[in-house]
Order: C-alpha cells, then sequence, then structure tokens
C-alpha cells in the first residue's frame, strides 16, 4: 500500500493566525470552545488593566500632592503623561505584534506596566513618579494592540467573533469606566499608593495564565521594524497630544499651545511622506483606502472625544458640586460602568438584525440623548435624575456603538495587517479622548471663567455636556453616510 506524502512542518510561530488558528492537537469542540474564551478572558483582562489606569489616579491626586509635593501642573501631569505615551507609541506596538509575535509582545507590555507601577506604587518624589507613569503608557501602548488582535486570531470570523469583540469592547470601557470607583475604594481604604500597587498582584496573575495558555502567531517576511517612520508618528502624536492638554492650563491661542500643535503637524506630515516611499512601511497608508477602515477610525475617534470627558465632569461634578467622598463618587457612577458593558454585550445581538452600521448610528444617538439630559444638570441635583439616568444613557449607547466601529475596523483588514488595525482602533479611542477631553475642559473654562463656586462649575459643565451631545449627534450623522452597511449574519 502506498504510503500518502505527509505535509511539511511548518513553524507555529510564523504561521498567521489566518493560516493556522486553531491548535495542532485535535480537541473535541467544547474543549476547544473553552480555550478559545480563555484566550478572549486573557486578552481582555490586559485590555482592563490598561485602559483602568487613564482614569483611576483621578480621585487619588490630592493624596499624592500632599505626600509628593506635586504642584497643580505637575498633578496634571501624572494623568497627561500616561495617555500620551500610550496614544504616541500604540501604533508601533501594533506593527511589532504583526512581526514579532502576538504572545510576545503581550507578555513585554504587560510585564513592562506591572513593573512601571511597583515603580510608581513606591516613589518618593514627583519625578519619580511622573517617569513612572510614562513608563506605563509604554508597556500599555505595546500591550493593547496586541489584546484585540489576539481576540480576532483565536476566533473564528463569524457571529462568535462578533461575540468575542463585543466582550473586549465591554471589558475595555468598563475599565474606562470603573476607574474612579476602583480610585475611590482604593484611596479611602488603603492609600494612594495603591491605585498603582493594585496592578502588580493581577499583572502577575495575568501573565501567567499568558504563558500557560497563550498561543503564538505572527506575520512572516522578516523583522524589520520602520524606525524613522515609528519615530517620526510617535514624536507626531506625543508632540500634538501635548500641545492639546496645554489648552485646559494656555488657551489655544497662547505660544505653549500652538508651537507643539505645529510641530505635532509637521512631524505626522514627515511621517507620512516617509511612509510612501518606505519598502516596508510601519502604517501602509493603503489600510486607510478600505472604507471599513477610515470610516470607523474617524468615528471611534469622535466617540471617543466625548466619553473620556463625560467620566472627567461627572466625578468632578459629584465631588466638587454635590459633596460627594471619592468613595461614594466612585459608587454613584457603578450603573453607568454597568450600562457600558451592558451596552457592548447587546451590540452583537443586534448586529445579525439590522447590520453593524445600524447599531453604531444608534449607539451614538442614545449617548446623544444621555449628554444632552446631562446639560441640564444643576447645583442641587438628585442623584437619579442628575447622574444616574443620564450616566446609563450615555455609557450604555457609547458601549453600543463601539463594537461595530472595533468590528469593522479589524475585520476589514487583511490578516498580516491584524496588529496594525487593532493599534490603529486603540489611538483613534485614545486621542480623540485626550483631544476631546481638552477641547471640553476648555469649553467649560470659558463658561466658568475660573470661579470654584458649584453654580459656575455647574453651568461649565452643563455647557460642556451640550456640546458632547452636538458632536455625537453629528457622528450619528457622519456614521450613516460613510460606514459600509455590513451584512446581517444569521445569529
Amino acid at each position: 500500500m502506498t504510503r500518502m506524502p505527509q505535509p511539511p512542518r511548518t513553524d507555529p510561530a510564523e504561521t498567521t493566525a489566518a493560516e493556522k488558528p486553531e491548535p495542532s492537537i485535535p480537541l473535541s469542540v467544547p474543549t476547544r470552545h473553552r480555550r478559545l474564551w480563555l484566550v478572549v478572558a486573557i486578552a481582555c483582562a490586559g485590555q482592563f488593566l490598561v485602559v483602568l489606569d487613564v482614569s483611576v489616579v483621578n480621585v487619588a491626586l490630592p493624596s499624592m500632592r500632599a505626600d509628593l509635593g506635586l504642584t497643580a501642573t505637575g498633578l496634571q501631569w501624572v494623568v497627561n503623561v500616561y495617555s500620551i505615551a500610550f496614544a504616541g507609541f500604540m501604533l508601533l506596538g501594533g506593527r511589532a505584534a504583526d512581526l514579532f509575535g502576538r504572545k510576545r509582545m503581550f507578555l513585554l507590555g504587560l510585564g513592562l506596566f506591572t513593573a512601571a507601577s511597583v515603580a510608581g506604587g513606591l516613589a518618593q518624589e514627583g519625578w519619580q513618579l511622573l517617569a513612572a507613569r510614562a513608563v506605563q503608557g509604554l508597556g500599555a501602548a505595546v500591550l493593547a494592540p496586541s489584546t484585540l488582535t489576539l481576540v480576532t486570531a483565536a476566533v473564528p470570523e463569524g457571529p462568535a467573533r462578533t461575540r468575542a469583540v463585543g466582550t473586549w469592547t465591554a471589558v475595555g470601557a468598563a475599565g474606562g469606566a470603573a476607574g474612579g470607583f476602583v480610585g475611590g475604594v482604593l484611596v479611602d481604604l488603603l492609600d494612594w499608593r495603591w491605585v498603582l500597587l493594585i496592578n502588580v498582584p493581577i499583572g502577575a496573575l495575568v501573565l501567567t495564565a499568558a504563558l500557560l495558555w497563550l498561543g503564538e502567531s505572527r506575520v512572516g517576511g522578516g523583522r524589520r521594524l520602520d524606525l524613522p517612520g515609528a519615530v517620526l508618528v510617535t514624536a507626531g502624536l506625543a508632540t500634538l497630544a501635548y500641545g492639546i492638554v496645554q489648552t485646559e492650563e494656555s488657551g489655544w491661542t497662547s505660544a505653549a499651545t500652538l508651537l507643539p500643535l505645529a510641530a505635532g503637524v509637521l512631524f505626522l506630515a514627515a511621517f507620512t511622506a516617509v511612509e510612501k516611499r518606505t519598502a516596508t512601511p510601519l502604517m501602509p497608508l493603503r489600510i486607510f483606502r478600505t472604507r471599513a477602515v477610515s470610516a470607523a477610525n474617524v468615528t471611534m475617534a469622535l466617540c471617543g472625544s466625548t466619553s473620556f470627558g463625560s467620566w472627567f465632569f461627572m466625578t468632578v461634578y459629584a465631588q466638587n458640586v454635590l459633596g460627594y467622598t471619592p468613595l461614594e463618587a466612585g459608587l454613584a457612577l457603578v450603573p453607568s460602568s454597568v450600562s457600558v458593558i451592558a451596552g457592548s454585550k447587546l451590540a452583537p445581538r443586534l448586529m445579525p438584525l439590522v447590520g453593524p452600521r445600524t447599531v453604531a448610528v444608534l449607539g451614538a444617538l442614545i449617548a446623544a440623548g444621555g449628554m444632552a439630559w446631562q446639560s441640564t444638570m444643576t447645583p442641587d441635583g438628585t442623584y437619579v435624575t442628575a447622574i444616574l439616568v443620564p450616566g446609563i444613557l450615555m455609557m450604555f449607547g457609547l458601549g453600543i456603538a463601539s463594537t461595530p466601529l472595533a468590528i469593522l475596523a479589524t475585520t476589514s483588514a487583511p490578516p498580516s495587517e491584524a496588529g496594525l488595525a487593532s493599534g490603529l482602533i486603540n489611538t483613534s479611542r485614545t486621542m480623540g479622548g485626550a483631544l476631546g477631553l481638552a477641547t471640553l475642559s476648555t469649553v467649560a473654562a470659558s463658561v466658568t471663567s475660573g470661579s470654584p463656586t458649584p453654580e459656575a462649575l455647574t453651568s461649565g459643565f452643563a455647557t460642556a455636556f451640550a456640546a458632547a451631545a452636538a458632536v455625537l449627534v453629528a457622528t450619528a450623522g457622519v456614521m450613516a453616510v460613510w460606514l459600509p452597511k455590513g451584512e446581517r449574519q444569521k445569529p
């Protein structure tokens, strides 16, 4: 009897997720299903940590100032230096995941993030805390693109992947939403240092699980990174982000704002020129020829521009106007945190029925309704009408809108650029949030005119929420026109 030739053996590390989505050892369907969702759980845990740290330090800032002698500007940079490093290195992290391995970059990013959390929690000087936060942001930028790529690589395309990305979106949104609550609990019951040190045991647990259960995948064809492009795009995004956050302190027309904004634009223009000419670009510009990728990233940035500001203003309103303690403010926002998860989990059930574009538009309009309601806030507002109901509507709508945008942005890109697409959609959300927070803070400050009274603060916050509602209505219109309709799936 003739022996059938065996297929050639390949190195799994050089095989793309699209070519080899399943383990080589045959597994029963229930076992394979459990393994896939374990990968999703590990990836989501990593995403939760990095998004949580965008906002978890907010309620700890007064304690940090007292312990470390930080100035008001220094306190601002405890938050901003993390976001700038996070956004600035995200594309590099996404491309590195494609070239060097998604699991490898997940482990490297999480290890760096966890080590920086130790350094920040033990800081004895203000500059030590700021340096640790910058390294945290770098670790988050390496880690975050891998989380979504691991999810899309592990779960086959179709309804199951839609549900998995919905879970990833929900967990990421919950991380941002839970920052105030987690920070309030840790500061009230323990110490401000625990808003950073809490990452250490969680990070160690996720690292162990990742080592044991994650499989490696990467794109073959060499290991070259576009270093000139990486330097230019990182410098451009970081400088642009620096200019944006300067607006809150210096205004939009000052040299301290305009010079870094102009420098950021010049860096990004140079990056575009380099990407057109290099043989191995960090971000192949052809990815933007795909309508779904371009439209999803623009509208994700617009949605992000309202979500970051919403959490910030709601937290400050609860504490500085209504007189809540940090813990009470965190507890007050728990229903909103739950609603963003509910919206993200509902979206995959709606997409097969009406399509991703309709779901995204619906979510943006629901969130706009919540923003409009929040803009009616008063200095003596009650919890139910001033925080609970409008907060639920805002976050429920944003949760619904984010899932189809993440799906469209990542599944429309080729498998060889999955990490890039993941890094790009994360960058869009983070940079949109930074720009939106700075813009809405400027809007609020123009109304308060520096007055710290509850009446002035409330008036400024209400105006900012009204502006955010207008942005979301406009975003819904852009979605309706630009997003592809998409195919309905059978649930």
